[in-house]
């Protein structure tokens, strides 16, 4: 991008900035740099910039730079929830194209700020991760390059699996805490605080102590159990497995909203073009670009960008008080049901603030919206020789109950952490809480090899749909028996 280029941007810049804020946006400062490919693909794949080094990343980079190269995906932009904002800009765009995507990281700019899933993002995740990713350098240096990518191979392969509702910094309750709270739990003082002494006056046994356990109660928390109590870490390893941790905790909000995010973006960055002079020739490029993004997805995706901002759309329609004549809205009555005129705008501003995907789509994804966005539920047969989709589901309730139930945990299984000290061994017993999807066997098995070289005993996990499974790996063989 030479210099007049490089002003023109600015100058557009600072006129979609400042239409963004004329519509309400409520945004951080923004630091835009333009990048070539490889830098946005590399963004892309590692997460954030500045991050450890690992081959998995590197898989993830060719395997979007071949899409990119084969025309199956393009990314326009990276952007970062920080403060200031971070974005990166596609050298190769046209300035309508960066025109396009600077409207839309303002979008996720707002949405960044003001929704209550990001409050406790650390803003200043790039710095600390730059931190992350020297003290990893050091450690390479002292114990070597292979000693640490295999330990951080062990940990990656279990880095979904820790407590999504903690925050950093996270304290764990020790089984003397735990105790103590049973014996004394911490009641609110009220006006009927006696009664509940001389309830307690009259006891004349006092209640037998539990039997000791780690963990005192089931744990989701599979990355911090094992950096608290893995007998046998190291400073470093109990170190990286508190920093993987740590990153995972940045990356939940934006894991847990990305319908939401995105539909917000494409929204704004449609309202913000339309109200800007756009020469007609780059109206008619936007309107592609705009299509392109919000194209369907298939019957095996969905594309959020379409299915977020197709619904922001609707819940703007019916506030301003519009009726749908294909899907009245009615009360449990059966009775229209009344809606505010010309609060379109407002109440959109207000699901971006409390909402997450879950409930967004609970609450707005209604009948129509599943008929039009062609979410009905599908299989495969084979219908003469041949495998072909056809539609499973047509209860619009059903399909809806069904895309959430395929959110729940993010898509991955519920483990937790059940026992310690199993069988009295010191070897560890994980569950896998059934719902309806049974585990990858094959790839708990892997796993299981895996968090074995953090535990350096055996390892158990218990599944099926009542709990009779159970999978072990002993450090020499897989072993599977009832449980």
């Amino acid at each position: 991008m030479d210099r007049a280029e490089r002003a023109e941007l600015e100058k557009w810049i600072d006129i979609i900035t400042q239409k963004a804020a004329e519509l309400g946006l409520d945004f951080y400062p923004v630091h835009f740099e333009v990048v070539p490919d490889h830098v946005i693909y590399e963004l892309g794949s590692y997460g954030l910039p500045a991050r450890f080094s690992h081959w998995t990343f590197g898989r993830d980079y060719h395997i979007q730079k071949t899409m990119y190269e084969y025309g199956m995906a393009k990314i326009y932009e990276i952007v970062f929830n920080t403060d200031p904002c971070q974005a990166f800009l596609l050298e190769s765009n046209s300035m309508l194209a960066h025109k396009f995507v600077v409207a839309h990281v303002l979008g996720h700019n707002d949405f960044f700020k003001n929704n209550v899933y990001f409050e406790q993002t650390d803003r200043k995740m790039i710095e600390k991760v730059r931190l992350h990713s020297n003290r990893i350098r050091r450690y390479e240096e002292e114990y070597g390059p292979l000693v640490v990518e295999e330990f951080l191979d062990a940990v990656l392969s279990i880095e979904y699996h820790f407590d999504i509702h903690a925050t950093a910094p996270f304290h764990r309750k020790t089984p003397e805490e735990y105790e103590q709270e049973r014996r004394h739990p911490t009641r609110h003082a009220t006006e009927f605080d006696d009664l509940w002494v001389i309830g307690e006056e009259r006891s004349l046994q006092p209640e037998p102590a539990p039997a000791r356990r780690i963990p005192p109660e089931p744990d989701y928390d599979l990355l911090g159990f094992l950096r608290d109590y893995a007998p046998e870490l190291e400073r470093w390893q109990r170190d990286i497995l508190s920093m993987i941790r740590e990153e995972m905790l940045y990356f939940v909000p934006q894991m847990r909203t990305k319908i939401m995010n995105e539909g917000w973006a494409s929204y704004w960055h449609e309202r913000i073009l339309s109200e800007i002079d756009l020469t007609p020739e780059e109206h008619f490029e936007f309107r592609r670009m705009h299509s392109a993004v919000l194209s369907p997805g298939s019957r095996m995706s969905l594309n959020p960008y379409y299915v977020g901002y197709t619904i922001f759309k609707d819940i703007e329609r019916r506030w301003n008080g519009e009726p749908d004549p294909d899907y009245p809205e009615t009360d449990w009555r059966d009775e229209p049901l009344p809606r505010p005129q010309g609060e379109g705008l407002k109440k959109i501003f207000e699901v971006r603030q409390l909402e997450c995907d879950t409930s967004f789509l609970r609450k707005y994804l209604t009948e129509g919206l599943v008929k039009r966005l062609d979410l009905y539920t599908y299989k495969q047969e084979e219908i003469n020789g041949e495998l072909v989709w056809v539609v499973q589901e047509t209860d619009w309730r059903k399909v809806r109950d069904t895309l959430l139930d395929s959110m729940t945990n993010f898509g991955i299984p519920v483990i937790t952490v059940e026992d310690g000290d199993y069988q009295r061994r010191g070897e560890l017993l994980l569950k896998h809480h059934y719902d309806g999807k049974p585990l990858d066997k094959d790839y708990a098995r892997r796993t299981l090899r895996y968090i074995y070289q953090i535990w350096k005993r055996p390892v158990h996990i218990q599944t099926g749909p009542n709990g009779e499974e159970m999978i072990s790996w002993d450090g020499k063989e897989i072993i599977e028996e009832p449980a």
